[in-house]
């Protein structure tokens, strides 16, 4: 919604695709949609991405300029109970979208990948130069299935592809799943919040509007072969294709406990916590290394937490009516 909203404002033709699933709350998703649909500009379909004959028509119809894939089955927890659902919106899905990039043309195809590829990894900030071959989830497996998939397409096809791995974004209208979301609504309702790895944990939290300008920006400059690949010292940031992936992300972790604390204050009740252990899947911190997004686009997130955290409050309160 965020993405399309500027798209619309600078004049851009927007064609908006979702299956509007259970996942979490339809009527956010709907009224998300509300806030786009009056614009001359914009178009809705309903459509699953994992419908294989749908997309084929969408493509040959619409013949899009360019993509800016963001749907997918989303979490890490929720993996651990239906995992055949990220194979199927998140490879099966993804594969129709290169399908489709591919036969109609498209000029440059950018999606969401996460920072959840780099699994194991403990060095820290986390770079695209890293290897990120031990993936702790099936949500992580098909984010990097998706990299490795669209560095097929733009080897064998020329299809020029941009990877952005995302780092926990957070804002108004986001997902009910998210750590922000049910701690403010736990806060208001006067219920614990349940805290994870103890509070021991450390998150690169990225503002919407931060990550937008970097998706925009992506989209404006079309991915090409890098010059400084060397195939008998393969970097894994680096190819001689029209493929890039980078990170995205405020480059700056927050210990869980002072976003809490962030979030008290903007609510005005201090939460009471129940303290867990780390949960399967899970990774105790992330931090991105945003050098090569920066260097590549101007990409710089500007809004520090506690200001994107009360913005977030903000729009709650105002949204539930409260």
């Amino acid at each position: 919604m965020h993405t399309s909203q500027v798209l619309l404002a600078r004049g851009d033709q927007v064609v908006g695709i979702d299956n509007l699933n259970d996942y979490y709350d339809v009527q956010l998703k709907l009224d998300r949609l509300a806030r786009l649909t009056p614009h001359a500009n914009f178009r809705f379909i309903k459509l699953d991405v994992a419908d294989r004959e749908g997309m084929e028509r969408l493509f040959a119809e619409e013949k899009f300029d360019r993509v800016i894939h963001l749907a997918a089955q989303a979490g890490v927890r929720y993996s651990l109970v239906n995992p055949h659902s990220y194979v199927e919106s998140n490879v099966a899905g993804f594969m129709n979208i290169l399908e489709g990039c591919r036969h109609s043309k498209v000029q440059h195809l950018v999606y969401a990948s996460s920072s959840s590829v780099y699994g194991g990894n403990t060095r820290m900030p986390f770079s695209e130069h890293d290897s990120v071959d031990h993936p702790v989830s099936i949500y992580a497996a098909t984010k990097k299935a998706n990299e490795l998939m669209a560095h097929t397409y733009s080897h064998l096809f020329g299809l020029p592809t941009t990877g952005l791995r995302f780092f926990t974004v957070y804002g108004p209208w986001g997902r009910p799943d998210m750590a922000l979301f049910l701690f403010t609504k736990a806060i208001l309702e006067g219920r614990p919040i349940d805290v994870f790895n103890h509070g021991k944990m450390k998150r690169d939290f990225t503002f919407v509007d931060d990550i937008v300008q970097g998706v925009v920006r992506t989209m404006d400059r079309v991915a090409e072969p890098d010059p400084a690949y060397n195939a008998d010292l393969p970097d894994p940031g680096r190819s001689n294709v029209p493929f890039r992936v980078f990170n995205i992300g405020n480059n700056n972790p927050v210990e869980l406990m002072s976003f809490i604390e962030a979030i008290e204050d903007a609510v005005g009740v201090k939460a009471e916590k129940n303290f867990m252990p780390l949960q399967d899947g899970d990774v105790p911190a992330t931090y991105a290394n945003t050098d090569e997004l920066n260097a590549w686009t101007g990409f710089k997130p500007e809004t520090p937490v506690r200001e994107g955290v009360g913005r977030f409050v903000e729009w709650y309160r105002s949204y539930y009516k409260l």
